[in-house]
């Protein structure tokens, strides 16, 4: 550390693999790096030189920028080089540091372990947040989990330490809200392997979303490619009061947007409204900016964010992000390619669902809406918090109304769950009382993690195909997600209205004008929430959960078992065999909305993400065929009998049968993970040809070796019969912006032609030559 001036003030060592409690004497002057190394590979870019790249790129471009331009370009490999066009051209990136949950660790940890090389290049992190299910309560859960995934934090904790990179125990908290509290800082470029890593933009980060793949080549110091995004402008007027709340801003704009229109843009918020939105409630708008399928989004450095940065510890890097503020907020005159423009002032609680998130209604419609359409009114369970809304002010404003509610003699109607989103919030909200308030009004408490949002929830009050609502504060609503059963019928809204809605216990309560019914008989309004943006008093930190990479690893092993059931090391893919791809069979043709649950669920599929060949049992089990329009019921052509997706795809790979998937819209939206890339390949698969991709799931088939093809004419998927065969030609000369001939063999021995389209670049073209993003590394060690 000899490189940074110090000075005798105490700075928490949060920017690097920060040990919770660790503190040391040091501090930056102007010129310092903010992002300290300290004991860890690789280097952070600093103020300095982000200012010294934007200042290149501007000059180059010669017009404003704005500030996801300013912090992306500012991450460029080569600055003067760089071929920079929206929307158009790969940018080469320098990310400043890696970030992994543990059902995504696993499978990314495995493919460096491939790579061979002894040391991550980047600062990285580990965070145990997937893997712990939701039955009985917090303490309980834990201790279950633990026990139940002993094999698996044991790898990931001794892979971290072998590899160096730093690794929060199970009980830390969700991956994002853990960034939030101690990695993301105004100007930061993260890559995380997880969909909602975008949660950083609430402290002017630039955090994306990847599949363990990208993380690979980040850690092995790699430029990471990036397609050059699109700027979509969200103009922020007037102020927030009343019932309206942060969520309710994406919550409108994904109503806006749709969950496919953000896709290849970054969303940046700017104007006068954002100064009256708190830093966490920032990081909520920023996180659910994924379920409209943007690249990332991001907040202009303000007070707000300094406030936050204060009070978790980070006076310091406050105190410089002050003075390079220049760079950490749009040019004036910048241009989007975009523009909504959103009045704080007039915007009202929004509710979003069923099945989709970016089905958007005003809370004081939502009862008409649902009796219109048949959805449930009653509301069975109400769960608060997750990596979206699970701050302290998002607990106390939620605290405050449930206070009204006992203080009238009333309980929850509903069932009700908290989810604390770290260690530190968890013991905070216990020491100010919060926890107990919500406890007192009929919640449970559940432990540090993802739980039900992702899941990971033991749901006994319903039976599977009983229909069914449930209003969250999370992210995202897709079919079966949150308890396996399809005839759940989930909204998500903000903390405070489902907290509302789970003391009335039915969607056909609007708080802002309806009444409830004290013990006593006495009618009564429930009064605006109200909540502190942060502790008046430090916040707790709670138990130290955290495990830093030993400096010498040398003697670290890393086992894992040839006979185990959850982890498996990986088999390289086959390297392309030079010729067209002829007479791949359709395996299913999927109807509809196909995300990254249908292709890969989790739940309590998530045990297996360590372990290719098991996880792949459950490849495309949700996807609708178009045949017969149900799930997990294919034809083998090569049998004529019915069966399984994942049997009739190994049955094919068994007979040397290679296949294609054909899809829809915006195929693979959702989660980042990598595993609906890896199970298609592993399977057998080769081509995954729709009508568009979602950006993750389309660059993680490329990463895996597979060919992700649009039809050129959207109509040309009409064409497709469920039990065609599709040769792929013009292989030979395959290079980027050159389309493909896709030779559509029907079975009454009818061809059709059809164009098919790709984004592949000359790298990528590369990692199809070479099998596998992984292959190609290795040819090049």
């Amino acid at each position: 550390m000899a490189s940074y001036c110090m000075t005798v003030t105490r700075l928490r060592l949060v920017l690097g693999e920060g040990v919770r409690r660790l503190h040391v004497s040091a501090a930056f002057n102007a010129k310092a790096k903010v992002a300290m190394s300290r004991f860890e590979p690789g280097t952070s870019i600093s103020y300095e030189k982000l200012h010294e790249n934007i200042d290149i790129v501007r000059k180059r471009l010669n017009r404003p920028l704005t500030l996801s331009e300013k912090i992306v370009y500012g991450h460029l490999d080569d600055p003067v080089g760089q071929d920079i066009a929206r929307g158009r051209t790969y940018l080469r990136l320098r990310p400043d540091r890696v970030a992994m949950q543990d059902a995504t660790a696993q499978m990314a940890m495995l493919q460096f372990i491939s790579s061979g090389l002894p040391k991550v290049a980047v600062p990285s992190t580990i965070h145990c947040d997937h893997l712990i299910e939701a039955q009985i309560g917090g303490v309980e859960d834990l201790k279950r989990a633990k026990e139940v995934n002993q094999e698996v934090y044991n790898f990931l904790a001794t892979a971290g330490a072998k590899y160096g990179v730093g690794f929060w125990k199970p009980g830390s908290g969700i991956i994002h809200q853990i960034i939030l509290e101690n990695y993301a800082y105004p100007g930061v470029l993260l890559i995380g392997t997880d969909s909602h890593t975008p949660n950083g933009g609430g402290l002017g980060s630039i955090c994306i979303g990847v599949g363990g793949a990208d993380a690979v080549d980040v850690m092995a110091g790699i430029p990471w490619e990036l397609k050059c995004p699109n700027v979509i402008g969200v103009k922020l007027t007037g102020s927030l009061s009343g019932w309206t709340s942060p969520k309710d801003v994406i919550l409108k704009v994904a109503g806006i947007l749709t969950v496919k229109g953000g896709t290849g843009a970054i969303v940046e918020y700017h104007g006068p409204g954002v100064d009256s939105i708190s830093c966490t409630g920032m990081a909520t708008i920023c996180n659910m900016g994924a379920e409209i399928g943007a690249t990332t989004s991001v907040f202009p450095y303000n007070h707000r964010m300094k406030t936050y940065l204060n009070k978790t510890g980070r006076a310091d890097i406050a105190a410089l992000a002050d003075e390079h503020k220049d760079d950490l907020v749009p040019d004036k005159g910048c241009k989007y390619d975009q523009v909504i423009e959103i009045n704080l002032s007039e915007l009202k609680p929004h509710i979003n669902g069923p099945f989709t998130p970016d089905l958007a209604h005003p809370v004081s419609e939502i009862g008409a809406v649902a009796e219109k359409n048949g959805w449930p009114l009653e509301v069975k369970v109400g769960l608060i918090g997750s990596c979206t809304n699970s701050s302290y002010e998002d607990m106390g404003r939620a605290a405050s109304l449930a206070k009204q509610a006992l203080d009238k003699g009333l309980k929850c109607k509903a069932a009700f769950t908290v989810t604390p989103g770290s260690e530190q919030i968890r013991a905070t909200i216990e020491r100010d009382g919060f926890s107990k308030i919500l406890r007192d009004v009929g919640g449970v408490v559940l432990a540090n993690a993802c739980g039900p949002c992702i899941g990971q929830w033991d749901r006994k009050d319903v039976k599977k195909g009983e229909k069914n609502t449930i209003v969250t504060s999370y992210n995202r609503n897709f079919t079966s997600r949150n308890d396996a059963n399809p005839a759940t019928h989930a909204f998500v809204t903000s903390p405070e209205i489902v907290t509302a809605l789970a003391i009335a216990g039915t969607l056909k309560f609007d708080p802002e004008t309806d009444y409830l019914t004290a013990a006593n008989g006495e009618k009564f309004k429930l009064e605006p929430p109200n909540g502190d943006e942060l502790p008046a008093r430090d916040f707790d930190p709670g138990q130290d959960t955290y495990q830093h990479p030993p400096a010498e690893s040398g003697s670290v092993m890393v086992d894992v078992s040839p006979t185990s059931t959850r982890l498996q090391l990986l088999e390289p893919f086959d390297k392309w065999n030079g010729k067209d791809l002829e007479d791949l069979q359709v395996l299913i043709k999927v109807k509809g909305k196909c995300t990254t649950d249908h292709i890969s669920a989790a739940g309590p599929w998530l045990k297996f993400r360590g372990h290719l060949d098991n996880i792949s049992n459950n490849m495309l089990i949700g996807a609708i065929n178009i045949e017969n329009d149900a799930v997990n019921k294919i034809k083998n052509r090569l049998t004529g009998e019915y069966g399984g997706v994942p049997d009739v795809a190994r049955h094919y790979k068994a007979n040397g049968l290679s296949w294609v998937v054909v899809g829809d819209d915006n195929y693979g939206e959702g989660s980042s993970r990598e595993h609906a890339a890896l199970e298609p390949r592993h399977l057998g698969g080769r081509v995954i040809l729709v009508k568009s991709f979602a950006r993750i799931h389309e660059t993680n088939l490329k990463k895996q070796g597979m060919l992700p093809l649009t039809f050129a004419d959207p109509t040309d998927y009409d064409k497709i019969r469920p039990d065609d065969k599709i040769s792929i030609t013009g292989l030979a000369t395959f290079a980027p912006g050159k389309p493909l001939k896709g030779v559509v063999k029907h079975g009454d021995g009818s061809q059709d032609i059809i164009t098919l389209n790709h984004t592949f670049n000359e790298n990528q073209v590369e990692w199809f030559h070479a099998g596998s993003a992984l292959n190609r590394m290795k040819e090049l060690q």
